[in-house]
């Protein structure tokens, strides 16, 4: 069977990061009777559970660009983000009719109002806040989350109709591990190579695995870095920058092409957070969900979305990020009136500073539709980075 090439590849890609009707998550469901979709919302979610249930994790991650939100709009205040009015206009005009449960992850206020909301709404749905620890210490974090989880599990179970054993569990981590595995040796190719592996291009490979089947999604991955691997791109004198902030309510697609055209290589950043929150593989031996709890509490992403105990270290994971991938610059993206990620600011340009590491800030929307102000503001931060870098 002959690899498709890259274009091939981010051309199907786009085409489901375009479709707001989730074509190809309705026709899994519709392939064999008594399958269901459970649906989640970013940051973070044991998709793993869901997958041993035999069902499809489904990434609700807003409507985009593409979306005119109409009733949306009656249901949220305009001083907050947009990712919550979208995703209620989502569901009210059917586009999400056929999910069968949904979670939301404890992100921030607006998502934990958004669930309550969401069971007002469609009260025949299943619907859960699915809650995180505060502290990591295992005796208390760690017992929580682990009843989190086991709750849950419960709750897939009888809307299932059948058992999860430890082994569905082991199987389904199994398959996990391997996908994060491809999802790492992306970002690696893309920090050693950038021009090889563009970040519009291995954010939309990435986000297929919101609404693929995860073994389908991680085939994608090996033929992508392997046609991207192949090909002869030429490359450009850019920056090598990395960009943080929007780990929630994605960015429109031209906001990272715009950041490639003003000389930008993104070489790190904390898009699609679900796909790469947990760091190295979970162990198959011994009890499944506490090893999920394990990983969450000590192997895991450090960003602004995440509980930091230490204040010492509250923010040093850019600089180390700066270090690993040879990132010349931080460019601060992030939603407007997105608070975990405003909050967390400026602990993190004190960090960058500190580490003398040039940095840039703006906010966006996920329907922001003028790019030129984007576009001129990171050139000219590229340009100052050439200029002194040279000086």
């Amino acid at each position: 069977m002959t690899t498709p090439s890259t274009s091939e590849i981010v051309a199907r890609c786009k085409a489901l990061y375009e479709d707001l009707n989730f074509t190809t998550a309705r026709e899994w469901k519709a392939a064999e009777a008594g399958r269901k979709v459970i649906g989640f919302m970013p940051i973070y979610i044991p998709r793993e559970i869901i997958h041993a249930a035999g069902m499809l994790p489904l990434g609700i991650l807003g409507g985009g660009d593409n979306l005119e939100v109409i009733h949306g709009d009656a249901y949220y205040q305009s001083y907050i983000c947009r990712i919550p009015r979208s995703t209620i206009e989502l569901g009210i005009s059917g586009r999400l009719d056929f999910v069968d449960g949904m979670l939301f992850p404890s992100i921030c206020d607006v998502i934990r109002n958004l669930s309550g909301m969401w069971k007002t709404l469609f009260p025949e749905v299943y619907s859960k806040y699915f809650d995180v620890p505060q502290t990591y210490r295992d005796e208390i974090g760690g017992t929580f989350y682990i009843g989190e989880m086991t709750a849950f599990m419960h709750d897939l179970e009888e809307l299932s109709g059948r058992k999860i054993t430890a082994d569905d569990l082991r199987h389904s981590i199994d398959v996990y591990n391997k996908n994060r595995r491809l999802v790492r040796d992306l970002y690696a190719l893309r920090a050693q190579k950038p021009w090889q592996a563009p970040a519009s291009e291995a954010y939309l490979v990435i986000r297929a695995g919101m609404v693929l089947p995860v073994e389908e999604h991680s085939e994608l991955l090996e033929h992508y870095i392997a046609a991207a691997g192949a090909e002869d791109r030429p490359i450009k004198d850019n920056c090598r920058v990395i960009v943080t902030g929007m780990f929630c309510e994605q960015p429109p697609l031209n906001l990272i092409k715009s950041l490639e055209l003003s000389g930008c290589y993104v070489v790190d950043d904390d898009f699609m957070l679900v796909s790469r929150w947990l760091i190295g593989d979970v162990p198959l031996e011994g009890d499944p969900i506490h090893n999920l709890a394990q990983a969450f509490l000590h192997h895991s992403e450090s960003t602004a979305a995440k509980y930091e105990p230490d204040r010492e270290e509250k923010g040093q994971f850019l600089v180390r990020a700066v270090r690993r991938t040879g990132a010349e610059g931080v460019i601060f993206a992030s939603p407007s009136f997105c608070d975990p990620a405003l909050l967390d600011r400026p602990m993190q340009q004190n960090v960058l500073a500190a580490a003398d590491i040039p940095y840039i800030a703006f906010k966006y929307a996920e329907n922001s539709g003028q790019m030129q102000p984007i576009r001129e503001q990171a050139g000219t931060f590229v340009d100052s980075i050439k200029l002194w870098s040279a000086a």
